[in-house]
């Protein structure tokens, strides 16, 4: 027995098997393009994420044995069900009968949108929005994105109006190809980044679809995230006939694959951008200090439970920046090596809003900037700055999270550890680095893929191979915790310095 998850995040895709012990069985993964048709737009062909999610789930299943079709039983298991988690907030469209994206899909990291977010500002809706959907106008988030569809694509969007064309995010398009199109669904999670749901009701609001122009009727149905919702359709994945029966968004079920199940529970995902999450259990905590109250999951009895969040738009995407950008790195992991060669970044402060700044500046207009480069500046200097600025920005979250938002809001008290996860949470420097910006220990488990891992959990609990979240827990495993150090406070107020400076660069008249 195993449970299969599709991580469909920004770069690629990665399909898990799961075993009842918390263990992974075998592993895919398939690259997609990225798409950059103009300075700050970021796009995606959705066909390319549905032929990587199929070449992963394919590996995955060769990886153990496992035929591609359902009628042999190998030693690993098959799986007996399914779990999906995706990158938020970007926004695909498609054709409800051919399946087929009429457009790219519009990447979370795309700012285009950023006219539109101004202008509703000025309109005085920023204060209606953050109540009802806990964010914030910024092009972040899915709903300004089919907006600016509404004013220059008028086809596209008669499409969505007469109900040919489905809009959703990630999830829903791959819930729609792995049914053959019988479910347009997505769940609570995920519609809650959108900028249209009610987070206090767990439903669209009508008010801020007409806010924004959208025609509800293209909206997916909003579902639990964690029980059946569907089935594949064996002749469109890989012969397979199988329950979906988890979804969430991915920064949400890392959350869940830590297994912070109790209020004040945090945990940071190391990926493109960074995400700090804190469980705030049935309590909508708000902030009025650039964090972001959201949806953590749905149960089935439609109960929610809530998270605190501070969205860091940039930070491993900028270790690809050093590598492909500028050739300072063969690969990634080069960065930790070449860091630690130094002792310190030289006075090099990187600030790198390659994208804006998110929390706590939300700032789309800010642009990425380095101080104080001198002659005697080496390449190693850069990127231990690059990580430095990764341990800045996730400090600058999480003093706010818990400053002012312990156990009297609701939100269950300051965290005794932050949990980590994604593929920058195995650079052992940038860990301990973060451990001392904190002055709080940094856990990293085993198994680093808890984006993945957390679908799993949640379809298993929706099919019974998992009875309860504290089996879930009990499988949690520490592989190494980090200590922290003494702290770098001038190299931090030397970061808030340039952080004041990158702000409003690439805003017109600046």
């Amino acid at each position: 027995m195993s449970v299969l998850a599709i991580d469909a995040g920004t770069t690629g895709v990665t399909a898990l098997l799961v075993t009842p012990d918390g263990t992974v069985a075998a592993r895919g993964y398939a690259e997609f393009r990225q798409h950059y048709p103009q300075p700050g737009w970021v796009e995606h062909f959705p066909e390319d994420i549905w032929q990587a999610t199929l070449a992963a789930c394919r590996q995955a299943m060769d990886g153990a044995n496992i035929p591609k079709s359902s009628g042999i039983t190998p030693a690993a298991g098959p799986p007996t069900c399914i779990g999906i988690t995706n990158q938020r907030e970007t926004a695909v469209i498609w054709d409800r009968a051919a399946l087929v994206a009429p457009r790219p899909a519009i990447v979370w990291q795309d700012r285009r949108t950023a006219r539109i977010c101004d202008a509703l500002r000025l309109a005085g809706w920023e204060e209606r929005v953050s109540q009802l959907t806990g964010l914030r106008l910024d092009p972040y988030f899915t709903g300004t994105k089919l907006t600016w569809l509404a004013e220059q694509e008028p086809a596209t969007w008669a499409g969505l109006a007469d109900g040919s064309l489905a809009a959703g995010t990630v999830d829903s398009y791959l819930i729609a190809r792995l049914t053959g199109g019988r479910r347009h669904v997505t769940d609570a999670s995920n519609a809650s980044r959108t900028l249209l749901l009610d987070i206090g009701a767990g439903q669209w609001s009508a008010e801020l679809c007409e806010m924004l122009r959208v025609p509800e009727r293209a909206l997916p149905e909003v579902v639990p995230s964690t029980g059946v919702i569907g089935r594949t359709d064996p002749a469109e994945f890989l012969g397979l006939d199988l329950p979906i029966a988890g979804i969430a968004g991915d920064q949400q079920a890392a959350l869940f694959g830590q297994a912070c199940f109790a209020p004040g529970d945090a945990k940071c995902t190391y990926g493109t951008g960074s995400f700090v999450l804190a469980n705030t259990g049935p309590s909508i905590v708000r902030s009025a200090a650039g964090l972001l109250s959201t949806v953590a999951w749905m149960d089935p009895d439609g109960a929610l439970t809530y998270a605190l969040e501070g969205s860091v738009f940039v930070t491993g995407a900028a270790v690809q920046w050093l590598r492909d950008g500028l050739g300072l790195l063969d690969n990634a992991a080069q960065s930790e090596a070449l860091a630690a060669s130094v002792p310190d970044a030289g006075g090099v402060v990187f600030v790198p809003a390659l994208t804006g700044l998110g929390a706590p500046e939300w700032d789309p207009h800010a642009r990425g900037a380095m101080f104080g480069i001198t002659r005697g500046t080496t390449r190693a200097h850069l990127v231990r700055a690059t990580l430095e600025a990764i341990t800045f920005e996730v400090r600058d979250v999480f003093d706010l999270m818990t400053r002012g938002f312990g156990r009297a809001e609701g939100a269950g008290g300051a965290a005794s550890a932050l949990r980590v996860d994604g593929g920058g949470s195995a650079n052992d420097l940038l860990m301990q680095m973060q451990a001392d910006q904190l002055q709080l220990p940094v856990e990293r488990p085993e198994v680093g893929e808890t984006t993945a891992l957390g679908a799993a959990f949640l379809a298993g609990l929706g099919t019974g191979v998992w009875a309860s979240p504290a089996e879930i827990t009990a499988s949690w495993r520490l592989d190494r915790r980090f200590e922290p150090g003494t702290r770098d406070d001038a190299g931090y107020a030397r970061w808030r310095r340039a952080v004041e400076r990158s702000k409003g660069w690439a805003k017109e008249g600046v």
